[in-house]
């Protein structure tokens, strides 16, 4: 249930500035009057333990801005940048008198109004490093021909659809912008409660303020995404929650799932979970069942939508939830604080809410009807980018599972690590990995040196300039490919020395001696060139004691703040196959 606005505002002056590790900048411009959206944005990024700090830009002074250098806006050198338009603003006279023009003049009057903001949007972005989110344009319910409106060549609906996709278009493959669909967001919650007549006529307000909230919680999406803290797997309860009733007591032909009512909500409900493996976002199962009963269900009914192949981790058991949610953590060995977890009982929810606060814990009503709803309006799963490793991640970690099963029959970890057939493929950092090379900078905690974070567009600048070597590793092995799973920039200080500015692995291959293999690459680049030591560093966080001994263990020596390679050449394990692209 979302709050009002009068909390936000109220919530937001009792913050008090905290050393939080995520800190983000954002700036708000818009055509219209948005009361109360700063204090929302600080509060929903508070209550993320995201530092915020915001700057709202006067009334309708969008222009005034983005084209003085000298602005407020530049000054405050956003992460984030909002540009709230709305169709009104945009269209002035015509909004209510489109038919007082020819279509063609309609057709120029929008490839102007196109080319003026296209203008604007560049310009914005060739001043500053700030990502620019701009909504597309609702499409009114109100047309001065009423019924006749579809009747008519380039109506006023066709000019806003018109417009909507020009900006799509224009954006699509720029990763400094984005294109926020306000209108299906107008859509979502109706125009009758979006638009007040009576705050429009009081304060030109075009997003009733009851729906602040509502807008602000779309658009953390961006700043969930931006830093790199989007939710990774999804911990799924099984009665009650992906069918109906109790397998145990109603039995495997007793238990309520198919294509009518109640069954039919819990089908939806796995269809949208489907939909968000597909794009990346684990499933995992915690449950109080006899496995047995369970698996029978999710291997041989009809209607299940999900198959145990959809699923990473599967702890079907007695265990208390706490319990099995820590091993699932472990399991998939990543934090606890990129999981969420569904369960209709609202003591197992209590139980791993108190005890394990990192995991984010839906509250779940009793309506069925309701759960993919919920699970719809989430943004906690975006990322500004979908790769393909995020499409193969769930496929990926299966093959992870028969890596553990080949492990456990390993007599020793050398022999095993032999057998893998493991194959490490140093790729330079192109338009086809720099999304996934920003990706790992933003979301390795464990194996990552410095955690340094980077935007898509930090990496280009760093590949398009000849101080840095900036590329990444692609594993696979004999159960399937890794996907890109390493990366390395490095700054080349001077001609004799360059250091590693960013040095990261995934978990996901971790422990198998392949960042030996993209040092030996490094250290191999480097001594090409003349370069007679290497620099790095380790700097230390709550998560990344994984590496701290990486440095050391191949050869580094410590001198003050900084590791030095000066050897003649390292070589990597002779079980691990390298090949330099």
């Amino acid at each position: 249930m979302e709050q009002k606005l009068s909390y936000y505002i109220t919530k937001a002056k009792e913050l008090k500035i905290n050393d939080n590790d995520k800190k983000i900048r954002i700036a708000l411009l818009s055509s219209f009057t948005i009361n109360g959206i700063e204090e929302t944005f600080r509060v929903k990024c508070a209550e993320r333990n995201i530092e915020c700090q915001t700057y709202l830009a006067g009334y309708n002074q969008y222009f005034q801005n983005i084209l003085d250098d000298q602005s407020d806006l530049y000054k405050f050198s956003p992460d984030l940048t909002f540009l709230l338009l709305d169709t009104r603003s945009i269209l002035g006279n015509l909004f209510h008198f489109p038919y007082s023009i020819s279509s063609s003049e309609r057709t120029t009057f929008i490839e102007t109004k196109f080319k003026e903001l296209s203008n604007l949007i560049n310009t914005f972005t060739k001043k500053t490093n700030s990502k620019l989110i701009v909504t597309n344009f609702s499409i009114p319910s109100f047309s001065p021909y009423g019924i006749s409106e579809t009747k008519q060549e380039y109506g006023l609906k066709s000019m806003i659809i018109d417009l909507n996709n020009k900006l799509e278009s224009e954006f699509m493959q720029n990763d400094s912008v984005y294109i926020y669909d306000f209108n299906s967001f107008v859509a979502k919650f109706g125009e009758n409660n979006m638009f007040d007549f009576k705050q429009y006529f009081f304060g030109d307000i075009k997003v009733c303020l009851d729906y602040i909230p509502h807008l602000v919680n779309d658009l953390m999406a961006y700043v969930i995404a931006s830093l790199g803290l989007g939710k990774r797997c999804i911990v799924l309860d099984l009665d009650n929650t992906l069918w109906g009733g109790i397998v145990g007591e109603d039995g495997f032909d007793g238990i309520k799932l198919g294509n009518t009512p109640p069954g039919n909500a819990y089908q939806e409900f796995q269809r949208v979970l489907l939909s968000l493996y597909q794009r990346g976002v684990l499933l995992a199962i915690n449950s109080k069942n006899n496995p047995e009963d369970a698996l029978k269900v999710i291997n041989e009914h009809p209607d299940m939508i999900l198959k145990k192949e959809h699923f990473a981790c599967l702890k079907i058991n007695w265990d208390d939830k706490v319990t099995n949610m820590k091993e699932i953590a472990e399991d998939l060995n990543f934090g606890l604080d990129y999981m969420v977890f569904f369960d209709d009982d609202p003591v197992n929810r209590e139980f791993v809410k108190t005890r394990l606060p990192q995991v984010l814990t839906v509250d779940l009503p009793k309506d069925p009807s309701q759960y993919s709803k919920i699970l719809q309006n989430m943004s906690e799963f975006n990322t500004l980018s979908i790769t393909e490793e995020d499409t193969k991640r769930g496929k990926m970690y299966l093959e992870q599972q028969q890596r553990k099963q080949f492990e456990s029959f390993a007599t020793n970890l050398e022999d095993f690590l032999k057998e893998l057939n493991l194959k490490v493929s140093i790729l330079p950092a192109d338009q086809f990995t720099i999304p996934r090379i920003s990706q790992l900078t933003l979301k390795t905690n464990q194996f990552n040196l410095t955690t340094h974070r980077y935007q898509e567009e930090e990496i280009r600048e760093f590949v398009q300039n000849n101080q840095f070597l900036v590329g990444c590793a692609q594993v696979e092995d004999k159960f399937g490919d890794n996907g890109i799973t390493g990366v390395f920039i490095v700054k080349k200080d001077t001609p004799k020395q360059w250091t590693l500015d960013t040095f990261l692995l995934s978990c996901r291959v971790m422990g198998r001696e392949v960042e030996k293999a993209i040092i030996s690459h490094i250290i191999k680049k480097a001594k090409e060139n003349g370069v007679e030591r290497i620099r790095a560093q380790y700097i230390p966080t709550q998560k990344n004691k994984p590496v701290e001994s990486f440095l050391p263990d191949c050869g580094f020596v410590k001198e003050g703040d900084y590791w030095y390679y000066s050897k003649p050449d390292f070589k990597a394990p002779g079980f691990l196959t390298i090949d330099e692209k």
